[in-house]
């Protein structure tokens, strides 16, 4: 099976964008609009504007109290380019903006094509927003593109932006973070090549009303000030129901953080909410190989969701490309952390020496301050291609969102190989999943179970000898546990937990399971939805 998403492995300012990410941003422009005509984002603005985060605050609730506005259009040759033409168009690096003192360059997204309404730009110097004006001027065009490009010509705003950063290296700028499409933002730690996205936020996903994709409609870049180590991007944010002000607060290293806080007014009711949303992408892998004949063992941006309580508990819930669309709900009250995590680092777990997915980063999602009652929702797509994002985790509030409701939540991103957050610090970590026929390994199954087998490693459980007094703590929903057995791998600090269960078919179960001893809970807790076919 041929890689379409190679263009993006590799972290660089010079890089093209691959087609996974170009289809996401085109089923995320359908229900999106620009800001309002009388917004600056909109109009030109003079020179020297006063801008804060209040302001921009204050703009985004009196944009909420009207309707939503007619989307801006492109004309002329924008309207022209499709796809071959656009990845023949490349920001020529000697135009990047911030190169006198900045540890930052900052290039832009060409319009056309897919993107054809126009994010505005703007640049915050002391308190004082001017427009980051793009013209034909900052790109390249090849193949004979330039012919049919008028040169000069001053753009009515670009695609989306990046940032690059001397992450890996002091001499070379690398990509660390691109909005690109809707409320679409993707960066990267150390080491790391793209992989899952990130989101402003998710508009009644999987619900009876159809899904909104709300849409980053403008950008106020603060100027880092000479040897900053962080830079502050701006955002203002709008759909049919909601409109909200973003600041992203960015600081590049091995684990990268972004610090997020979301102000948001409701134009209308909301049927379902979803705060911090993360995109990505499971395939195939042990657990869940479904039918695809490929030389790879495993295919995916993500292999788990993780969420960690402040009680200590973590939950490790691998990730299935389901035989149809699945949701898993996990309440919490005010949860520690959760995200999408890729924890297998080696390339043999994956044997792709063009995407590399032992490089795709791990995201964790870290709320600031008390966000109540709520739950981590998980969506489940089925796919048969490796270009589509199929796999969507959210945090949704108890609160229902009403008209006229604005709410205010931070938090952070963390991006890197381990970012602090990925598992649990003290107890076994769930090392894989792997499922198969029950009964005798190597003997034709003929009782009709499903075996389940998970291997632990870490803590105080890898210490302890074969014959310690553990035990398996393991239920099911909606199905029947035949057998357990849980022993210590000879000759390894492992454990290994094997577990049969019944079902019925057309049933969906919930298992849940973890190793306790010694009066305590030993291991993550594994948990795992099985659809019964």
């Amino acid at each position: 099976m041929q890689n379409s998403k190679t263009a993006l492995a590799v972290p660089s300012m010079n890089t093209r964008l691959d087609r996974r990410h170009f289809l996401a941003a085109l089923g995320a422009s359908v229900a999106v609009s620009a800001l309002l005509s009388n917004h600056p984002a909109a109009a030109e603005e003079p020179v020297g504007t006063p801008f804060s985060f209040e302001k921009l605050t204050e703009d985004m609730r009196v944009a909420a109290q009207q309707p939503e506005p007619a989307p801006e259009t492109i004309e002329g040759f924008l309207t022209d380019l499709h796809y071959d033409d656009y990845n023949r168009i490349r920001f020529k690096p000697g135009r990047s903006r911030w190169q006198d003192d900045s540890a930052f360059r900052v290039q832009a997204f060409h319009l056309g094509w897919l993107f054809k309404q126009p994010v505005h730009v703007n640049e915050v110097v002391n308190g004082e927003s001017r427009p980051m004006a793009f013209s034909t001027t900052d790109f390249e065009y090849s193949g004979g593109l330039a012919d049919k490009v008028p040169a000069n010509a001053e753009m009515p705003g670009v695609a989306g932006f990046r940032l690059g950063n001397q992450l890996n290296r002091a001499d070379i700028f690398d990509e660390l973070i691109v909005f690109l499409g809707a409320s679409y933002f993707r960066a990267l730690g150390q080491g790391n090549g793209y992989g899952l996205s990130a989101r402003g936020l998710a508009v009644n996903t999987g619900q009876s009303r159809a899904e909104e994709f709300p849409r980053f409609s403008a950008f106020w870049l603060e100027r880092p000030a000479p040897g900053a180590a962080s830079a502050t991007v701006y955002a203002a944010l709008e759909s049919k129901s909601v409109t909200g002000a973003y600041r992203f607060i960015i600081t590049p290293g091995k684990e990268t953080i972004v610090e997020v806080t979301t102000r948001l007014f409701l134009r209308d009711d909301v049927e379902q909410l979803g705060i911090a949303p993360l995109t990505s992408m499971y395939l195939f892998a042990g657990n869940d190989m479904g039918e695809f004949h490929d030389y790879r063992s495993a295919v995916h941006d993500s292999e788990a969701l993780v969420m960690n309580t402040r009680g200590g508990e973590t939950f490790y819930r691998p990730l299935n490309n389901p035989p149809r669309l699945a949701s898993s709900y996990f309440g919490a009250e005010n949860p520690k952390s959760f995200g999408l995590v890729q924890r297998n680092r080696d390339f043999d777990h994956y044997l792709d020496a063009q995407a590399h997915y032992e490089k795709r980063p791990s995201l964790v999602v870290e709320p600031i301050g008390d966000w109540g009652k709520g739950t981590v929702r998980l969506v489940e797509i089925p796919s048969d291609l490796e270009t589509n994002d199929n796999i969507v985790a959210f945090w949704i509030p108890e609160k229902s969102a009403t008209a006229g409701d604005a709410i205010e939540l931070s938090y952070r991103l963390r991006w890197g190989m381990t970012p602090e957050g990925d598992g649990s610090t003290d107890r076994a970590r769930i090392l894989r999943t792997r499922l198969g026929a029950g009964g005798v390994s190597g003997v034709e199954g003929t009782n009709g179970r499903q075996k389940f087998v998970i291997d632990f490693r870490g803590g105080l459980l890898s210490e302890l000898p074969d014959d310690a007094d553990v035990e398996a703590m393991v239920t099911a929903t909606r199905g029947e546990i035949a057998e357990t057995v849980l022993s210590k791998i000879s000759g390894t600090d492992m454990w290994r937990l094997v577990i049969e269960v019944k079902g019925e078919t057309g049933s969906v179960i919930e298992l849940k399971a973890n190793v306790e001893g010694y009066d305590r809970v030993l291991t993550e807790t594994w948990l795992y939805q099985w659809m019964v076919e």
